[in-house]
């Protein structure tokens, strides 16, 4: 046993090396499945506090009329790391907060008083088969355990009261099967759901998305995300052998209905990208960049959608969000549209921009039948979308068809959109998105596929034509598909969180946080943090008080900007903000 300060301004006993216990704590309640499906107002107890995906908390203590007067209340130093992503969880006046390198803290969501500190051992060889090794986006609370996956492949479940470990269960060899678990799990009836990125030197296998038992760690069934020679009856890989099938990744949290029954899972792009070097451009490598609906149960598919073939590494793994609502597309804004859309009819949608290219998608989530979809920010990869089948068909200039190609691409491999999230109000049936205005002169670097080179291609970011800011957020309806208004800033837009209160909150690159009225977009607060605002903000209540956290940090995208861009500066300092009303 030891004393350990490497969180500044604590000191604590730890003991076996990996829990820091300030005093035991015991949850008044734990969490139940029905919570999960309908938390109470004050809790955050998922990556979007609901499993809809909406990143909406209905408090509306703060509002339009004194969000202006918000004063920190507290803050604590996170763990060193070059990524900070992390969401916090709120349960019974408890704070939960993912550190980078897979350290994770639990402290009085009132005063920022730390409970205890769970900080796991990570292998000192990890980076030699994984890269950015310290991002943890999200925990998930059920009964009372904290669970989380590791950077080494596991599934950990840690006591809520105390941080002490429960049980691990080795999800991949990260030697043998190496996958990117940045993402945590989100519980859906009882099972730990949870995808990966793939490192296409692990091959197929590790492609999966997996199902535990959220109290023991049990494996339940597994997914692979990319399809089998043959499976389904066809073979969409053109007679690709198994171990050569590389890199379908589900990196992001999905999103779940409890009536339908189904979790909305997103995926990546294939390694390499451009698919000439695999079985050519006129194949479609399922599940890549696809929506997957998949039974709960057993792990099966029940439908997929897939957005587009993917040539590029414009990945489509992001939030889904599942809303119910009138369907009619105004053709003025909305590029293509289902002729078959009944007027008047409320549809079971599935919605949002699930890719980097910064569509927005809207389809059928009981069917994956296609809808409407719109480009927002600048795109020249997709050229069209059937409107009855779905079928999206790509730019040809866009494509590639040997070494030394050259594309503008647009947006640039960082995306349009990326890993921050987006957030759904009812109170306007309108999404909030923070969008980037980039592209990227792209060189095909490779002609086979080569483990080492991963996608295969080369670029560099560039602001697209006719921009003079990196970054945007945009508001659109969900009835409709319009823009409903936009806001421009230099720095990279990240993530959002949509309030009771009328409120849109998020910050960017340069540090800057801002409450934007969900209706107009007028910005009615701003405080700047002085490091990038790369966590997920969420609002919480305490004791009848309403809360604002926000975390800044560094991650892979916005490190890439401020080298591109040097006049943005921002710090880095990973950190958690805690704000309130005087």
């Amino acid at each position: 046993m030891r004393f350990d300060r490497r969180i500044p301004g604590t000191a604590c006993l730890l003991l076996y090396g990996s829990v820091c216990l300030a005093q035991p704590l015991a949850s008044e309640s734990g969490v139940t499945d029905a919570m999960l499906r309908d938390p109470a107002e004050g809790d955050w107890l998922m990556w979007r506090r609901t499993l809809n995906g909406w990143g909406y908390s209905p408090l509306a203590q703060i509002d339009r009329s004194n969000v202006a007067t918000l004063e920190l209340v507290w803050d604590i130093p996170l763990n060193e790391g070059s990524v900070q992503e992390g969401t916090p969880l709120v349960h019974d006046g408890v704070l939960y907060m993912p550190h980078p390198g897979d350290v994770v803290t639990a402290h009085d969501a009132r005063t920022g008083k730390q409970l205890w500190e769970h900080r796991r051992e990570i292998p000192e060889d990890l980076g030699d088969y994984i890269p950015a090794t310290e991002t943890e986006r999200s925990l998930a609370l059920y009964g009372d355990t904290i669970l989380f996956t590791s950077n080494d492949d596991y599934i950990v479940g840690l006591d809520a009261g105390t941080g002490a470990q429960r049980w691990q269960t080795q999800i991949l060899d990260y030697r043998r099967n190496p996958a990117q678990q940045s993402s945590g799990p989100v519980v859906i009836r009882g099972k730990a759901i949870s995808g990966r990125g793939c490192m296409p030197a692990a091959g197929p296998d590790a492609c999966v998305i997996t199902a535990h038992d959220a109290t023991t760690g049990k494996e339940l069934w597994r997914l692979n995300t990319i399809q089998k020679p043959g499976e389904g009856g066809e073979d969409t890989w053109g007679g690709l052998p198994w171990e050569q099938r590389w890199h379908v990744g589900a990196w992001m949290m999905p999103s779940y209905d409890p009536e339908l029954d189904l979790i909305y899972f997103g995926t990546s792009v294939t390694a390499p990208a451009p698919k000439f070097m695999l079985a050519g451009n006129d194949k479609t490598y399922l599940y890549h960049n696809s929506t997957l609906a998949i039974d709960p149960d057993d792990g099966r598919i029940v439908w997929h959608y897939q957005h587009l073939v993917d040539h590029w590494d414009l990945d489509h793994p992001f939030e889904r969000l599942l809303v119910d609502t009138v369907v009619a597309p105004d053709s003025a804004e909305v590029a293509w549209i289902n002729p078959a859309i009944e007027p008047g009819k409320v549809y079971k949608v599935l919605t949002g921009i699930p890719g980097k290219t910064g569509v927005v998608y809207t389809l059928d989530r009981s069917t994956g039948e296609f809808l409407w979809a719109r480009p927002t920010v600048h795109q020249n990869v997709l050229a069209s979308i059937d409107g009855t089948t779905g079928k999206a068909t790509v730019n040809p200039a866009a494509e590639f068809h040997a070494k030394g190609d050259v594309a503008e691409i647009c947006p640039a491999l960082t995306g349009g959109k990326n890993w921050w999230a987006g957030a759904y109000s009812p109170l306007t049936n309108a999404m909030y998105y923070g969008l980037q205005n980039t592209c990227a002169d792209v060189t095909v670097i490779q002609d086979k596929p080569d483990v080492e080179a991963l996608y295969g291609t080369s670029g560099r970011d560039k602001l697209a034509p006719g921009r003079s800011n990196i970054g945007t957020i945009h508001a659109i309806s969900a009835e409709t598909g319009k823009t409903l208004w936009t806001f421009d800033m230099p720095g990279t837009a990240l993530s959002l969180v949509a309030t009771g209160g009328g409120l849109v909150i998020g910050g960017d690159l340069q540090g800057n946080v801002r409450a934007f009225d969900q209706a107009t977009g007028a910005v009615l607060w701003q405080v700047n943090l002085g490091s990038s605002v790369t966590g997920y903000p969420i609002s919480f209540a305490v004791d009848g008080r309403q809360y604002l956290a926000v975390s800044t940090g560094s991650s892979v995208t916005t490190a890439g900007h401020r080298r591109l861009f040097p006049e943005l500066s921002a710090g880095v300092d990973n950190h958690l903000y805690v704000f309130a009303l005087p």
